[in-house]
């Protein structure tokens, strides 16, 4: 059970079809991955990248969800958008090394498409008033510009 939150507005990551459908991602990378032998070097190589991309699709979800402010919220975005095109690349790389298994794959790309829909309408859910400056300038909301305090005063 977790803890009470707060935060009225808090939503409990694992409530999200967004990370919903990052665990069904896990879980397909996770048997792709089973079928790769160690002794395929390339492919185990592409095995345990690919472990790590599923991994952020449902870890930086729930640290989006826990930031809150919006520029944390988009850098987290950012992460996964890169993370899920990452799976998409490593399919190709698979099947350009040997992978037999191509239904796997299929079924892969398939979820992350299915999970961009879902990214897509839940960045769109993201407050961009509720912000704090991004002094890198990457992660600012439309107008806000990322001077230091010290270049205002």
């Amino acid at each position: 059970m977790l803890p009470p939150h707060d935060n009225e507005d808090f939503t409990v990551p694992e409530q999200l079809l967004l990370y919903q459908k990052g665990r069904e991602i896990m879980a397909l990378t996770e048997t792709i991955g089973d079928l790769i032998e160690e002794e395929e070097e390339i492919l185990f190589a592409l095995k345990q990248d690919m472990l790590l991309d599923a991994t952020y699709l449902t870890v930086k979800v729930a640290s989006a969800e826990a930031a809150d402010l919006y520029d944390l919220r988009m850098e987290n975005a950012a992460l996964i958008r890169k993370a899920a095109r990452d799976l998409l690349s490593h399919c190709t790389s698979l099947e350009m090394f040997g992978f037999k298994d191509g239904y796997y794959l299929t079924l892969l790309r398939e979820a992350v498409e299915e999970y961009r829909h879902l990214f897509i309408e839940w960045v769109q859910s993201f407050d961009q008033w509720n912000f704090i400056v991004d002094r890198w300038g990457l992660f600012n909301p439309p107008g806000i510009q990322p001077q230091d305090q010290e270049d205002e005063e």
